[in-house]
């Protein structure tokens, strides 16, 4: 087995006072990581046996693929954070993770997501600015990586800092699909679980983003609505027949997931550029 999996020592997590200031990590510590990441993945490759992960994935820039699986990633960035915790800063997990995310390999992002999301109990405001470019400059071009930065980086600080969210809603007009797709995506959490401020950007995200033509971006809208539905039905109900048939039918689907058949099948006809508008 290669190296990497002794528990370390484990530090008590503080807080930044806000700002990403550096630790205990140089240069060579941060390529040695790196490089340790990178021979532990082609250590624990398989084989893909004609799966075609780009295809899977939807990416859109130049993405390779070391085929590991997701839970291996995700146990290898828990165990690297967990070794140097005591020591390092949330400015050196980001310069890891940073590098891991720019790294062409699909399993090397996720090690990276990992890393830093294992030092969530030091998030601060000044990282959002730091996360937006992995999507626009497409070091995050495909669902799972997206879906990942936004579950478990962008979501918890945005829980954290509520504030933040009215920052992430500006994010849907954006010309990068997957900057957009974030704005849906990265609103999930927080709509559920803090409401308020967040539910509010969620239905405005919902609304910014009802003319994109792409099919990533309806179904995260729909998942969006149909998690933000759990926080208040009836807004959600009163949303998807204000929005008619504005609202793109996948969206449409995804949103009333939750709901009762007679009434999944009433916000379906109800939605319909035809149909005539009704209470719930």
């Amino acid at each position: 087995m290669a190296r990497g999996y002794a528990a370390g020592t484990i530090g008590k997590p503080g807080g930044d006072g806000g700002r990403i200031v550096a630790g205990g990590a140089d240069r060579a510590e941060r390529d040695a990581i790196v490089a340790r990441v990178m021979a532990e993945l082609e250590a624990h490759a398989r084989p893909l046996k004609g799966f075609d992960p780009h295809r899977y994935f939807r990416t859109t820039a130049t993405t390779t693929f070391v085929n590991t699986g997701t839970p291996f990633m995700r146990r290898l960035g828990r165990v690297i954070a967990r070794e140097h915790r005591a020591v390092w800063s949330l400015a050196d997990a980001l310069a890891v993770a940073d590098v891991l995310v720019r790294d062409a390999r699909f399993e090397a992002k996720g090690v990276g997501i990992e890393v830093l999301a294992s030092f969530h109990a030091r998030f601060a405001p000044s990282l959002l600015p730091r996360l937006k470019p992995w999507l626009a400059r497409d070091h995050a071009a495909n669902w799972a990586t997206t879906d990942a930065l936004c579950g478990y980086v962008i979501g918890p600080l945005l829980l954290a800092y509520p504030d933040l969210a009215a920052d992430v809603a500006t994010w849907a007009t954006h010309r990068n699909l997957w900057v957009r797709r974030a704005s849906a995506v990265a609103l999930i959490k927080p709509a559920v679980k803090a409401g308020g401020t967040a539910l509010d950007a969620a239905f405005e995200v919902a609304t910014a983003l009802r003319g994109d033509p792409h099919d990533l971006i309806h179904k995260a809208v729909g998942w969006l609505l149909r998690e933000a539905g759990r926080s208040d039905a009836d807004r959600l109900v009163r949303y998807l027949r204000d929005g008619g048939s504005r609202v793109p039918r996948t969206t449409v689907r995804y949103a009333i997931e939750r709901f009762p058949p007679a009434l999944r099948n009433d916000l379906l006809q109800g939605t319909r550029g035809d149909a005539p508008r009704t209470g719930r």
